[in-house]
């Protein structure tokens, strides 16, 4: 018995059917940063979709890599977006992340050195690879049934929670803005009853600037001997942690002077 197969085949059955479970079975749960992410590299396989892009950090001394990848059918422009809700008893609601993410235009693959070592990417190149930076929402969902009890390593295995991505128009001025931080708000107003929705928060970064990890990203994939591709889209974390918005509500996002897009989501068929 294979542990990393059967553990990519629970986390995709909870995907294809929406349910929430229990934490992976004892006998195929991650027990190292590099189990998890060969459940990844395995699931990745037993859904059998493309990877669309991933989801990345800057890695700390708890958590020496912070990554997943995004499926290609989850990432996508469309509005209204139908999600699942990021609890069982929370069927009405998005949960979300304000994001800047970064579309390759050209591939990072992996390039040894005359060693057989990594010969790793300057952010000057990797800089030049990048095509569009866009305005995106992470959207969060975790499998498990309760995730306050799930280790960080099976986190890990289950993407990061990741459900998938509402990509929004382009950065005005692209990677020379202003991207350390901005005034983030949404608006939304119900089309039946129901009191409006008003957040406004001051976002900064987590890391600083949303590059800084997707050079980190490039050359940790690089280094395992894949890397990114052409037309894969890169988020690097959110600007104001989770928010939780409803279901069936027309929203504005404002991004400071980054720009504004509007988003709806609607409740995922059961």
């Amino acid at each position: 018995m294979d542990p990393t197969k059967s553990a990519a085949t629970y986390l995709t059955e909870l995907r294809h059917t929406g349910r929430f479970g229990a934490r992976i079975p004892e006998p195929f749960r991650p027990a190292t940063i590099e189990d998890a992410l060969k459940i990844q590299e395995r699931t990745v396989r037993v859904l059998g979709e493309e990877v669309g892009g991933y989801k990345c950090s800057l890695p700390n001394a708890d958590r020496a890599a912070v990554l997943a990848p995004i499926f290609a059918p989850t990432i996508s422009a469309t509005t209204p977006r139908a999600v699942r809700g990021p609890t069982e008893t929370t069927p009405d609601v998005a949960r979300i992340e304000p994001e800047v993410a970064f579309v390759m235009a050209k591939p990072l693959p992996a390039r040894p050195a005359a060693d057989g070592s990594h010969r790793p990417y300057s952010e000057a190149e990797v800089r030049a690879a990048i095509g569009e930076t866009r305005l995106v929402l992470e959207v969060l969902g975790t499998r498990y049934r309760d995730q306050s009890q799930v280790p960080f390593v099976e986190v890990l295995a289950d993407c990061i929670s990741n459900q998938g991505l509402v990509v929004g128009p382009l950065v005005r001025g692209g990677l020379d803005a202003e991207l350390a931080g901005f005034r983030f708000r949404i608006d939304g107003k119900p089309r039946g009853e129901g009191a409006p929705v008003a957040v406004e928060k001051d976002g900064r970064h987590p890391d600083g600037h949303p590059l800084r990890p997707l050079v980190w990203l490039a050359n940790f994939l690089a280094a395992r001997g894949s890397g990114l591709r052409a037309g894969q889209t890169i988020t690097t974390g959110s600007y104001a942690g989770m928010i939780d918005v409803p279901v069936d509500v027309p929203l504005t996002l404002q991004y400071g002077e980054l720009g504004t897009f509007d988003v709806e989501f609607s409740r995922a068929a059961a």
